[in-house]
């Protein structure tokens, strides 16, 4: 399967080739010791051995560990830091073949034979939620609590020397790399970066709000929908336009109108124009495509597209998709979707394709399309970006992730953050869900409303909807109570944006997914394991969503989370939780539980500044939490294809010493397009009381120059502010249905100064309502040690 060559910036950087000491090689084995707990374990019956890149392994070129190799006859033995390989020599097999992980990980489950999956795998993901109503089965990922996971690369494709896939020979046998890594989740998915490559800074853009819905507009009616949003004040970053932007009534002879690339100017009758017009109100655009079935003779690119492949247009014969052929591939690109670009297309929404199957065996046509739309959107400077669903191991090198179309219900939300989170073991840090659901289900405000306050606190954050009717994610189709709650939380996410951003070069940089499931901070706790909703979302926060209606007479939904040791902050309320225990968290509609531990600080744009699109404020606030001290770099760039390389940043060290009181915003490093040299900064100590007993303290400094930073000690000190409990206790009475008389006995009780304990003990035995009881236990043990 050779090919012509592969231009250049289609071609990955990789460093196949394993250094000749980390080898231990016989005449059909070959044992790679890739670091002190990552192997490579190859079999071949014709003793030839596969060094070229792969479809998920790109790099092999690593420092070579320490290791030990026992070499006898019949057995051999390579003996790391971290893992103990035992073989026969022979073909593998369960008997002969075995890998045990050192480090007392578990009493005698962590020893790996040849074969076997590994139990208690911690999951991976799925390739699409299309249809999904719940719960749904996930490949397998890089962890296990028994401490090893082991990927299998047999059948994957390589890259020849032209830069272009090619199958592996004939019976070229078994190729897998065991990662023993233990309970260090986050080391294990660091290492897979090494080898497979690491996951790409997104561009800034994508971390606001996009709009998206399939739904046949016309230009009058997009733009009326974009003004409408600008008016509510709820600001967009993106807007998607599904498969109806191309002509999708096509006589049949031409196929069913799915694929498309000429835009209906019935609708749309100046794109040019419509492009121009949202990129002036700070709005990335994205069309839908569906390439799967080629290039019709009715398309606007046909003629020139056949031309530069060499086929006759007169002909009239549709040019078949074939992503085994580079040639099809140049002008697929080159002819057909370049001068869409430079027309005001930003990046690709690269639909289901027609299964996985190509004239190449094992070559999928979503990988071949997600790898060269990816590579391709880089050429003109700007930051590679395409949208597309996962296509298997390595998938993390193609950004964004599209999960599909999944049913509008209370289930589908519930499978949403786990699905998300368990991503991560994988390396999958960027999944984009249809926020609200996709389609069929049913009309539910609560639903829709938690809906988007996940997607707020999720990597990407898009509404979707069908074109059914009534349908639509827009917050004004909503009752008063969702619509104000959907507004102002998608008036956060911008606001989160420069938090976001740092996360972004966190995920890039450092190997560290926005989401990560809980158990990587706390590996060896078994709460952390017993939670799969709840999540950290970046350095500084923790996240246990909502997916369940709220209780009528409580007005409340809740969620059982756990608090990690230490002090942690309700992110709205600033309300102090001891940590080192379960909590059932109780929240109206306006919330979701989101913490901030103790210390955490966090950059935001000013509410003030919120509006389209993510331009680098020229107002901050900075959330600083009381209770330890704490740092923070926020990062920032000028957002070219090099912005993940220091001379295209700005970083920006904000320190916190909770023992003095004192917040330093450290002189910026770097200066670049985009970012203010000059800034106001307004400082709110959460969890912390100014003189009047007022919580949080604020401080404003302005006309700050990035060249001098500044610092600031309140006068006084720092002190923790008590929780206002009995304020919050009579808010929950005044909300909730129940007997006036017990409403009164119960506030009296709380506002009697006796001890919280006691208070409860005292509650406990009123027979109160199960749900009030536990919202009334969260609010009077919530800083209870």
């Amino acid at each position: 399967m050779h090919a012509p060559a592969i231009p250049a910036h289609l071609r990955l950087a990789t460093a196949p080739r394993a250094r000749p000491a980390a080898v231990v090689q016989g005449p059909h084995y070959r044992f790679t010791v890739l670091t002190s707990q990552l192997l490579r374990l190859e079999y071949s019956a014709d003793g030839e051995f596969e060094d070229r890149a792969t479809q998920v392994i790109l790099h092999r070129d690593l420092p070579v560990p320490e290791f030990r190799v026992f070499d006898k006859p019949d057995v051999l033995e390579i003996i790391t830091e971290h893992v103990h390989l035992v073989y026969d020599k022979r073909e593998f097999t369960p008997h002969g073949l075995s890998v045990k992980v050192l480090g007392n990980v578990s009493n005698y489950h962590s020893v790996w034979h040849f074969g076997e999956a590994g139990e208690k795998n911690l999951g991976g993901t799925a390739r699409t939620l299309d249809m999904v109503d719940g719960a749904c089965e996930l490949e397998p990922g890089l962890m296990s609590r028994y401490g090893f996971a082991v990927l299998d690369d047999s059948d994957t494709l390589v890259f020849d020397d032209d830069g272009w896939l090619d199958a592996r020979r004939p019976g070229s046998g078994v190729d897998l790399y065991f990662f023993g890594y233990g309970r260090d989740y986050r080391a294990c998915l660091r290492d897979f970066y090494r080898v497979s490559g690491p996951t790409p800074l997104v561009p800034r853009f994508t971390l606001g709000n996009w709009w998206s819905r399939y739904h046949r507009y016309t230009e009058h009616e997009y733009r009326g929908v974009i003004e409408r949003f600008a008016a509510e004040r709820i600001p967009l970053a993106v807007a998607v336009l599904d498969m109806d932007w191309h002509l999708t009534e096509i006589d049949p002879v031409h196929g069913s109108g799915w694929t498309g690339y000429t835009w209906n100017r019935d609708l749309f009758p100046d794109p040019e124009g419509f492009a121009r017009w949202l990129h002036d109100r700070g709005l990335a655009l994205t069309l839908n495509v569906h390439p799967a079935d080629g290039i019709a003779a009715h398309e606007e690119v046909y003629e020139r597209t056949a031309l530069a492949l060499g086929l006759d247009p007169e002909a009239g014969d549709a040019i078949a998709f074939d992503p085994t052929d580079p040639e099809f591939l140049r002008a697929y690109l080159e002819e057909v979707h370049h001068p869409l670009e430079e027309a005001g297309v930003d990046f690709w929404w690269l639909d289901w394709q027609s299964g996985p199957y190509s004239r190449i065996e094992g070559l999928d046509p979503l990988w071949v399309l997600n790898h060269i739309h990816f590579l391709d959107s880089a050429r003109s400077g700007r930051l590679p970006l395409t949208f597309s669903r996962y296509a298997g191991p390595g998938s993390h090198r193609y950004p964004i992730g599209f999960s599909g179309d999944t049913i509008v219900t209370w289930e589908s939300l519930a499978l949403q953050p786990y699905f998300t989170a368990t991503a991560s073991n994988i390396g999958y840090g960027w999944w984009s869900h249809d926020i609200g659901g996709h389609m069929f289900g049913y009309k539910d405000d609560d639903l829709a409303t938690r809906w988007v306050q996940l997607g707020v606190f999720s990597p990407v954050n898009r509404l979707h909807s069908s074109s059914l009717p009534f349908t639509g994610k827009e917050p004004w189709r909503f009752r008063a109570e969702a619509q104000t709650a959907m507004t102002e939380f998608l008036r956060l996410r911008h606001r989160l944006v420069p938090y976001l951003h740092t996360m972004n070069h966190r995920a890039s940089a450092e190997g560290r997914p926005i989401v990560e499931p809980m158990y990587y901070e706390y590996p060896e706790a078994d709460d952390a394991y017993e939670v799969p909703n709840q999540y950290l979302f970046g350095s500084e926060l923790m996240v246990a969503p909502i997916v369940s209606p709220r209780t009528r007479a409580l007005n409340r939904a809740a969620v059982e989370a756990w608090l990690p040791p230490g002090l942690w902050f309700d992110f709205f309320t600033g309300t102090r939780y001891q940590g080192g225990r379960r909590a059932r968290l109780h929240r109206t509609l306006d919330a979701i539980p989101v913490l901030a531990r103790a210390g955490a600080i966090i950059p935001l744009v000013h509410s003030d500044e919120v509006g389209n699109g993510v331009a680098a404020p020229e107002r901050l606030e900075l959330l600083v939490f009381g209770g330890a001290s704490g740092e923070f770099t926020l990062i920032e760039d000028d957002g070219t294809a090099a912005a993940g390389e220091p001379e295209h940043q700005v970083r920006t060290r904000i320190e916190f010493d909770w023992g003095t009181g004192t917040l330093r915003v450290h002189p910026s490093e770097g200066a670049v397009d985009g970012v203010p040299r000059v800034r106001s900064w307004e400082v709110a100590f959460v969890g912390v009381a100014d003189g009047a007993g007022n919580s949080p303290l604020r401080v404003r400094m302005d006309d700050v120059d990035a060249s001098e930073g500044f610092s600031l000690t309140p006068s006084g000190g720092l002190a923790l502010a008590p929780n206002p409990t009995v304020a919050a206790v009579e808010r929950l009475l005044e909300d909730v249905h129940e007997k006036f008389t017990v409403k009164g006995e119960v506030f009296a009780r709380v506002a009697s100064g006796e001890p919280p304990a006691a208070v409860v003990a005292a509650l406990a035995g009123m027979s109160l309502d199960p749900g009030l009881f536990g919202a009334l236990v969260e609010l009077i043990l919530a800083d209870a040690g």
